[in-house]
């Protein structure tokens, strides 16, 4: 039987998800390249908050290292080691998805981001309400999902309650944010295990890849 196809849609104003934007080989492809930059000059952590809690969520950075709530060139939180360079392959996918989620070639091209955040969640992890503002930046938010299905709730730039849109992300979709949308809430309450598509390359749990223009030219 047919799958019901998801079409793409807007879920707030500069808020677009795009369904089954990485193919299968993609998708195996950032797998694999993730793997590697988890094994790394950095390796992948569960970052601590401010408060001595470890996040559930693991998470290996590109061109800046993010902790909360800064970024920095080293890793001070994760053995010292200066993180990787975001390879220029992995920016031109960015500038791609901003041009096909807005339908505007000149935007993509105007896109620039200079750090990637891999985030894996097991069948565990979770992500609280928050908001991506520790850029100097405005420049939209791209968010790639590969593996188990999961609840994005996006919710609104004033407060982490209610008004939000529960959406599910699977496997290869594309979601960015930017405009009005930039500094919205957002998080991850539910990873839904053994829900992937065994073509994606990830037997179990989820990545989701985050490319951002932090604005910063040296130590933040």
């Amino acid at each position: 039987m047919a799958l019901i196809p998801r079409p793409r849609r807007t879920v707030a104003p500069g808020a677009v998800l795009v369904p089954n934007w990485l193919d299968p080989d993609r998708q195996r492809m950032l797998v694999a390249a993730c793997r590697e930059w988890a094994r790394g000059p950095v390796p992948m952590r569960a970052a601590r908050l401010p408060t001595g809690h470890s996040m559930s969520v693991k998470t290996v950075c590109l061109g800046w290292h993010w902790q909360p709530y800064r970024y920095s060139r080293v890793a001070f939180d994760a053995g010292g080691g200066r993180v990787l360079p975001v390879p220029q392959w992995l920016a031109q996918l960015g500038k791609r998805a901003v041009a096909d989620a807005y339908d505007d070639l000149q935007a993509g091209n105007a896109y620039q981001p200079d750090a990637a955040l891999i985030n894996f969640y097991d069948d565990a992890a979770r992500m609280g309400m928050h908001r991506d503002q520790e850029e100097r930046s405005a420049a939209p938010v791209v968010s790639l999902s590969i593996g188990d299905k999961c609840t994005f709730r996006f919710g609104n730039p004033e407060t982490r309650g209610r008004p939000y849109s529960d959406v599910e992300l699977c496997s290869g979709d594309l979601f960015v944010f930017g405009g009005p949308s930039r500094f919205a809430y957002h998080g991850v309450p539910k990873v839904f295990p053994r829900t992937a598509n065994p073509e994606c390359g990830l037997p179990s749990g989820r990545l989701n890849i985050t490319l951002r223009v932090t604005g910063f030219e040296d130590q933040p």
